[in-house]
């Protein structure tokens, strides 16, 4: 498949990022992972990913920092971002939208739900 849309999943947490690794992979996504912030940051500037799922608390960097240290120095080539966070969205989407996120999901979210978001967004590009 020439045209596999590369996903880099950012959360500390192996059991979530095991489970969507490999959901994730059998919808057909190519993945990439990374355990922390750090780890986020520098994936998410050096390889060509389509879409960041970008949890918000995190060691070393939390997501709104990666989020915003990606999206201001690619500027138009950064990849999409999809934070995650346990925190209540209602309250948090604004933060995330000025951090460059294109959209915020609520843990815990069910699988069906976040397949329609990644469509949905991936769409837009």
């Amino acid at each position: 498949m020439a045209d596999r849309k590369r996903i880099l999943i950012a959360d500390d947490d192996p059991d979530l990022v095991d489970l969507l690794k490999l959901d994730l992979t059998n919808q057909g996504y190519d993945i990439l992972v990374a355990m922390n912030g750090k780890e986020a940051l520098q994936m998410a500037m050096g390889e060509k990913v389509d879409l960041v799922l970008l949890d918000v608390m995190m060691p070393y960097i939390d997501g709104y920092h990666v989020a915003y240290e990606v999206t201001s120095k690619l500027g138009s080539g950064a990849p999409l971002i999809i934070l995650m966070t346990s925190r209540d969205t209602t309250r948090e989407k604004g933060i995330a939208i000025m951090s460059g996120a294109a959209e915020v999901l609520q843990k815990p979210f069910e699988m069906e739900s976040l397949h329609k978001k990644i469509a949905e967004i991936l769409s837009r590009s």
